[in-house]
């Protein structure tokens, strides 16, 4: 009865999810009470499944809230312009280097960990170039998307910040064992780059022969006159105390939420700003640092009734009578490897908060360790964050860029998938798992 009353509250959250008929923080919140009410417990025992749930994603919450308000004051007092300035002037109006610079720019812009604040900074900034240097837009768009994926795997990416909470871990150590997926990530990514540049110049060098292209090329080294800013004292002081906060991350002394609140309030109290633009700054940005909180705490309340009421171990168990032993110790595996195509079926949510739970139970009594499982299936899905249709950031960069998602999609699915499959293999070569 537990196993099937399960099924329907997983079920009953990805149809709504992928509907769109409800939020996640509405469907995570609402939908595990009434179940667990039908399930036969008392008020006193859900209250129980919520404390114990809530308890255990608080502290990855309230990172969220203040390393999202943190990047984002960097963001706005410029720290990372004079590095966008140099890359753009750097490739000037070279053909193959001009995609290379997309990747080290959306890189760098994705810091803050949003998805819209990079489409926003990276499409306006660079679709010039690619217009004027005849270049297809949609290379743009998957190459900022694909960095924007790369970028995820930050203790304060989406994704990490949704399986940490899963498994009841800090994500800063989940983040410790990426690390080296990730620069190999990065490295792919930039050679990617250099071979699709290299094809829209002959692509290019085909147009020009056939006379549909003009052969000059404009200098680009004042692609945006707002990047340029100066290098003064607060932005070697934000550098300086950007690095100092990666450092402690790095160093687990403290807790990543501790870090970013005290960040934060050094940020705000040493450039210069007022208390009203201190509290300006903190009302435009407190959509973006709820946002994703809010649908962490709701995810404890989903997550603490699944698992304190004994449904999800039910939901494991009959998982384990229906496959065979040798699928179910590799499920976590193969579910990567299809972790690309699951996007466009799935969105992050469901995939984080509906299913990694459920091949985490199943898989624990064969000896696969919690981190295992989701390394596989973060690895395999993380890079197709933003070719899912229910990612409001890419439709925000499509309708920037505009661009079609059906064109999008032919473009950039195979390059995505590819590249998911490749640290797939980097991840299991290093002993991820």
């Amino acid at each position: 009865m537990l196993s099937f009353i399960g099924f329907a509250l997983v079920a009953t959250c990805v149809a709504l999810l992928l509907s769109g008929r409800a939020s996640p923080f509405v469907t995570f919140s609402t939908l595990p009470v009434i179940f667990a009410l039908i399930a036969g417990f008392s008020t006193s025992e859900i209250q129980g499944f919520f404390e114990s749930g809530l308890h255990k994603v608080t502290p990855i919450a309230v990172m969220f809230i203040f390393a999202i308000l943190f990047f984002s004051l960097m963001q706005e007092k410029g720290l990372f312009e004079p590095m966008i300035t140099a890359v753009v002037k750097k490739a000037d109006n070279r053909v193959v280097a001009i995609p290379i610079a997309t990747v080290s720019i959306a890189t760098i812009a994705h810091l803050d960990g949003s998805g819209a604040s990079t489409f926003l900074i990276c499409i306006p900034t660079l679709l010039p170039v690619y217009e004027r240097l005849k270049l297809s837009p949609y290379l743009l768009l998957l190459l900022v998307s694909a960095s924007a994926s790369v970028m995820n795997m930050l203790p304060w990416g989406g994704p990490l910040g949704r399986a940490a909470s899963v498994i009841q871990t800090d994500p800063t150590s989940l983040w410790y064992h990426l690390i080296p997926v990730q620069i190999s990530a990065l490295f792919f990514l930039l050679m990617g780059a250099f071979l699709l540049g290299h094809r829209e110049k002959k692509r290019r060098a085909n147009h020009i022969q056939s006379g549909s292209m003009s052969e000059s090329l404009d200098d680009l080294s004042t692609t945006d006159s707002t990047l340029e800013r100066s290098l003064g004292l607060n932005w070697w002081f934000n550098l300086c105390l950007t690095l100092g906060v990666i450092g402690l991350l790095f160093s687990g002394i403290f807790s990543a939420a501790l870090v970013f609140i005290i960040a934060l309030s050094i940020a705000l109290s040493c450039n210069q700003m007022s208390i009203k633009e201190q509290q300006s700054f903190i009302k435009r940005h407190a959509w973006s640092a709820l946002q994703m909180s809010m649908i962490i705490f709701a995810a404890g309340i989903f997550l603490g009734v699944l698992t304190e009421s004994k449904m999800l171990h039910a939901l494991s168990q009959s998982m384990m009578q229906f496959l065979p032993e040798t699928l179910l110790t590799y499920i976590h595996i193969i579910i990567g490897i299809f972790g690309v195509p699951f996007e466009l079926i799935l969105n992050t949510d469901a995939y984080y908060f509906a299913l990694l739970p459920i091949v985490q139970q199943a898989t624990s009594p064969y000896g696969v360790s919690s981190e295992s499982v989701v390394y596989a299936m973060l690895i395999g899905n993380i890079i197709g964050t933003f070719i899912s249709p229910f990612s409001p950031a890419l439709w925000l960069a499509l309708g920037l860029a505009k661009l079609d998602m059906g064109e999008y999609l032919r473009y950039a699915f195979a390059w995505i998938w590819a590249l998911s499959i490749i640290l797939m293999f980097v991840a299991w070569s290093i002993g991820l798992f």
